[in-house]
Order: C-alpha cells, then sequence, then structure tokens
C-alpha cells in the first residue's frame, strides 16, 4: 500500500468488476462507477488548490469555504451538512492507538498526571479525531487524521473484495469441524466474484461502510470497558475489601460522559443524514430504486449501531454509579456492625467495672472486704455476669457475625 506520509493522495476507482487504486486523480470521470480520493488532513491543507481542481473537473463543483474549516478542523465534533451539489459529513473516530495497538494515554485534558497512570490502559487511551466526507454524486472526497488506519484498513478490504477465484475454489470450500456449512456458506457468499456483491455502488455506499467500520471499533471498545468496570464493580463490593482506586474510577466515569457525548453527537449526525435521504427524489429505474432503498437500510443499520453504542454507554455510567452507592452502603453497615459489637462488649464490661468501683471504695464496713474468700466470691459473681451477658448478646445476634467474605 502507499503510505500518505509523503503527502500522496490515495485514488480509487471503483466500479462493479472491482475497485482499483491509481497513481494519480483523473482528469475526467470514468466511464463506469465512482472515485474515491482519500488524503490526511495535512495533505489536504498543503494541496487543498490542486484538489479544489480536481473537484472541479470530477463533479463540476468546489468545496465552499465553510466547509473546507470543517474538513481542517481536528476538534469538530460529528455533525452534517449539505448544499445542492453534495453533502458532508464529520465522524469522530477512535484514534489508531485504541483501534489497533492500544496502550497511549489520552485522559491527560480529564485528570493529572498521577491519576492517568493508575487508570488502566483502556481508559487511558479514549481519544477521537475527527473523519471529515464530502459526498458528491460519482466522488467520495475523505479527509482522515494522520493515523489513517481506518482508511488504510477499509482500502486494503477494497482492493481485496473481488480477486478472481481459483478453479478449484468451489470443492475446496466445504464444511469441515472447523468451517461448519453456515460459516462456509457465508464464506462463500463473501468472495463471490457476482458483480457488485461486495463492492460499495455509489459514494454514499462507501462512505457508510466506512463510518460502520468506525462504529464497530466503538462496539469493541465497548466490551473492553464492560470488563473493566466489572471488575471494578466485584472489588467495590467486596466486604472486607479496601477499595483505594478512586481516581482511576473518577476517571472511568468521566471517560463514560465523554464517549456519551461523542455517539450522541454521531447520532444526531448519522440522523440528519437519514432524514436527508428521506427527501431524495425517487429514481425512475429499478435497480436505482433499490441502491437507493439499500442505501437507507445501511443508514439504519449504522444508526442502530450508535444507539446500541449509546445505550451499553448509558448502562455502563448506572452501573458504575449503583456499584459505588452500594460500596458506601456495604461499608456503612461494616461500620455499624463494628459499633454494635464494641456496643455489647462496653455493656458486658460495665457491671463490672460497677463491682469493681464499689469494692474500690474507702469505706471501713463493706460486705465480703475482710473475709478470706470475698476476692474469690467477687470474682466468681463478676465472671457470672460477664457470661450471662455475652450470652445474652449472642442470643440477640449483638455479636453475630454478619459478613460472610
Amino acid at each position: 500500500m502507499t503510505a500518505d506520509s509523503d503527502g500522496k493522495v490515495r485514488v480509487f476507482h471503483i466500479q462493479p468488476q472491482g475497485a482499483v487504486e491509481l497513481d494519480a486523480i483523473p482528469q475526467r470521470m470514468p466511464a463506469q462507477g465512482f472515485v474515491w480520493i482519500a488524503c490526511t488532513r495535512a495533505t489536504f491543507s498543503a494541496r487543498l488548490g490542486a484538489l479544489q481542481s480536481s473537484l472541479q473537473s470530477l463533479a463540476g463543483q468546489q468545496l465552499v469555504d465553510l466547509h473546507v474549516s470543517d474538513l481542517l478542523n481536528a476538534q469538530l465534533p460529528s455533525h452534517y451538512d449539505y448544499t445542492s451539489q453534495y453533502d458532508v459529513l464529520v465522524f469522530r473516530r477512535l484514534s489508531a492507538t485504541q483501534c489497533d495497538t492500544g496502550g497511549v494515554p489520552s485522559l491527560a485534558s480529564l485528570s493529572g498526571p498521577g491519576a492517568n497512570r493508575a487508570a488502566p490502559p483502556v481508559l487511558r487511551r479514549i481519544n477521537t479525531s475527527p473523519v471529515g466526507f464530502a459526498v458528491f454524486d460519482q466522488v467520495l472526497l475523505s479527509v482522515h487524521p494522520d493515523d489513517c488506519t481506518v482508511r488504510d484498513a477499509f482500502a486494503a478490504r477494497l482492493l481485496t473484495a473481488h480477486q478472481p477465484a481459483p478453479a478449484q475454489e468451489p470443492t475446496a470450500q466445504i464444511a469441515t469441524p472447523e468451517h461448519p456449512p453456515s460459516e462456509t456458506l457465508a464464506r462463500e457468499q463473501r468472495t463471490a466474484p457476482a458483480p457488485g456483491a461486495r463492492l460499495p455502488t455509489s459514494p454514499a455506499d462507501l462512505m457508510l461502510r466506512v463510518v460502520n467500520l468506525i462504529v464497530d471499533n466503538y462496539l469493541d471498545l465497548r466490551r473492553e470497558l464492560s470488563r473493566q468496570l466489572d471488575h471494578w464493580q466485584a472489588e467495590l463490593l467486596r466486604p472486607r475489601g479496601r477499595f483505594a482506586n478512586w481516581s482511576a474510577l473518577l476517571d472511568a466515569r468521566l471517560t463514560l460522559h465523554q464517549l456519551d457525548e461523542i455517539c450522541e453527537d454521531q447520532r444526531a449526525a448519522v440522523q440528519d443524514w437519514v432524514d436527508t435521504l428521506e427527501t431524495w427524489a425517487l429514481p425512475d429505474g429499478m435497480p436505482a430504486l433499490r441502491e437507493l432503498e439499500l442505501l437507507k437500510v445501511r443508514s439504519r443499520d449504522v444508526l442502530e449501531h450508535i444507539e446500541r453504542v449509546v445505550h451499553h454507554v448509558r448502562r455502563l455510567e448506572q452501573s458504575t454509579e449503583t456499584a459505588v452507592q452500594m460500596h458506601f452502603s456495604v461499608q456503612s453497615n461494616r461500620t455499624n456492625d463494628i459499633m454494635r459489637t464494641l456496643t455489647a462488649l462496653t455493656a458486658v464490661f460495665l457491671p463490672l467495672n460497677l463491682i469493681a468501683g464499689i469494692f474500690g471504695m474507702n469505706f471501713e464496713f463493706i460486705p465480703l472486704v475482710h473475709k478470706q474468700d470475698g476476692f474469690w466470691w467477687a470474682m466468681a459473681t463478676m465472671t457470672v455476669i460477664a457470661i450471662a451477658l455475652v450470652a445474652l448478646f449472642w442470643r440477640k445476634r449483638y455479636l453475630a457475625r454478619t459478613g460472610q467474605h
């Protein structure tokens, strides 16, 4: 694959027969299919004039200044806009560190360095950057961050979607214990060489597939967050445990809130796109009508995936808050048990202290004081009283052990 670090713009010609990567942007539209122009934000800024001229030649329209600013803005939230000639969608994706490698901190703006080191890796790497799409009738322009992992991954998938199958391929794809019949059939359908079976049919379709790939990364991150928060909930609910990682838990709550806001912006942007699709004029031919219907179905599917992430993030927020409240309830019950035990022990020694205080008075005539066995009678009485009180309190479960672990 061609790297983008040298400022090269990746150009793909996509048609029903397959996808081909071009060496340069064509001067005019090909007879079939559409063109995908993909570049980084830095490349888009450096070669803006040439790209605008190419869009004018291919689509008959240049990007307006406000949309150029949106595509160059690295802090822009997810949003959707349109003109009479093209649509613009900005969609924030997870950074390459959590999509592929994972492990560099990115919550420095939310917490201090010490808290950041205490947080687990899955929570230190919640970081997003916008991907911009300008969707024309036959041209898709996508502007990516410098780490173009999403673009490169989808480009690799696109270029290998319709490789010619060998003659013995149908006999090789048989059901085995490792590959059951249903999986074998699905694989055959995915690799089938039928025209247009796996390739995008329009720039809008291609954009939705890339967006869906971005959303899938959020779904993967959702599972990692669930595992980490489940571990913390178990730690919080241990009656004898002492949870001390409060700074990391606070970072987790802030991260979930940040992720909720990001997904809300994504859902609003895709919902605006879906609403715009409903206003498109119905085409005349059945193939074009079916393509529009499939585009609406794919758009609703992307929206449903985003809503799943939003729902799960909010459920994690509620579960975390509930676990914290239950933790304090458990600690409060533990404190009450300790105070009850101490109170019962104090009640046991109270009459003993009373007896000891009485016999410690400076009176000359006190019963049992001048008797030879008076000390043993006093000790026996105090022992009987103590045993009786302990038995009474144990029967009433004042001294019972309530903790199970």
